[in-house]
């Protein structure tokens, strides 16, 4: 769960201030693109753990209201669900405080990954490595595509999913992690080398960078010019963006530019859009 706060100023403590703003609702990096996946027009299952305590249920409901389907996810016994206290300044810029919760086990076994066999695209985050890496490597043995989103986790971890995907679209500090000391070019061919299909890095108003295996000559996505209100999300409804397209059958330039479609608009508005507000930036 996110509970957002519009502030003047983040502010170095001690200090006491006071929000302009405050609200409650579904975060978390799979979580936010699978909202995406649903107001772009496809149809999605979310798999994840909460727990049984005040934020579980609501945040199920929360991802159940907005066309999640969310009747997979576990319910863990005296867990404690993930929450994040988000602080947006008035250019949009945030700072985010994560609680990963605890008590949610770390088992895959429960995972129905039968599911898998008829998607058309996988998506997952680093969050959870030991039920990425099972539901990877079932996407990958049945043939049906895979995306990470490469956010900044820990270097073995990076080491140990990147292998396993198609598709590493990586955060600046996530790429660094993964790559450390170099280039992004570089970091990117070193996923390449790894076996990823294609290996990208979102680079905020610089847009974003990837390259392919076919083709491992850099290449630029420039981003949509807007003006930021909150950019909490924006990488996610990206990552969720890209995955539906690639669902579609969409080729990969038109992938790279509907997904930067959707992360400036959530950029924009501090709301995942609909399909026809990504489809009309893209015209104009």
């Amino acid at each position: 769960m996110d509970h957002t706060f519009h502030v003047d100023d983040i502010v170095q403590p001690p200090s006491k201030n006071r929000a302009r703003s405050y609200a409650l609702g579904a975060g978390g990096l799979a979580a936010n693109a699978s909202i995406a996946v649903s107001r772009l027009g496809g149809n999605c299952i979310f798999w994840g753990r909460v727990g049984d305590d005040l934020n579980g249920r609501p945040l199920l409901a929360a991802l159940a209201g907005q066309g999640v389907d969310v009747s997979r996810c576990r319910l863990a016994p005296g867990g404690r669900t993930p929450v994040s206290a988000v602080l947006v300044d008035p250019q949009g810029e945030r700072s985010i405080y994560s609680y990963r919760g605890e008590g949610l086990g770390t088992d895959p076994d429960w995972l129905p990954l039968q599911l898998i066999d008829t998607a058309r695209c996988f998506l997952c985050d680093p969050r959870w490595p030991e039920g990425a890496s099972r539901a990877l490597d079932h996407a990958r043995a049945k043939g049906v595509p895979t995306v990470i989103d490469g956010e900044k986790t820990e270097m073995r971890i990076l080491l140990d999913l990147i292998p396993r995907v198609d598709h590493a679209v990586f955060s600046v500090p996530g790429l660094g992690n993964y790559a450390p000391g170099q280039k992004p070019a570089e970091g990117l061919r070193k996923a390449i080398a790894a076996g990823c299909r294609v290996a990208a890095v979102t680079q905020g108003e610089k847009g974003t960078l990837w390259m392919t295996a076919e083709d491992p000559t850099p290449r630029r996505t420039p981003a949509f010019r807007v003006q930021a209100t909150n950019t909490t999300g924006a990488g996610d409804v990206f990552h969720g963006a890209y995955a539906l397209a690639l669902a579609e059958g969409q080729p990969i330039e038109a992938v790279m530019r509907f997904s930067s479609a959707a992360g400036a608009l959530r950029a924009r508005d501090g709301a995942t859009p609909t399909r026809a507000m990504v489809e009309e930036l893209i015209r104009g």
